[in-house]
């Protein structure tokens, strides 16, 4: 257990930023799993305009820490793979 005064504040911290944090990869995963909702539809204008979408969360997860650069630059490579090849 935490005894010092700033100890008892990082674990609040780490709390709220967990959440926060949390929160936010749920958002980006909502918008990966639309875009491969729609490649499942077979839609590719649907696809392309969720990918769209996708593109800057993914980016804005990035940017907040929440992913590594390289594992959203990956997701966004085989999506747009996927897309395209409908």
């Amino acid at each position: 257990m935490a005894n010092t005064p700033q100890a008892k504040k990082r674990i609040r911290r780490n709390e709220r930023r967990a959440e926060i944090n949390g929160n936010r990869l749920s958002r980006i995963r909502t918008f990966v799993k639309k875009v491969e909702a729609a490649l499942a539809g077979g839609d590719k204008t649907a696809a392309a305009e969720a990918l769209q979408a996708a593109q800057p969360e993914l980016a804005r997860g990035v940017a907040r820490g929440v992913l590594h650069k390289n594992t959203a630059a990956r997701k966004i490579s085989r999506l747009t793979k996927r897309v395209a090849s409908l």
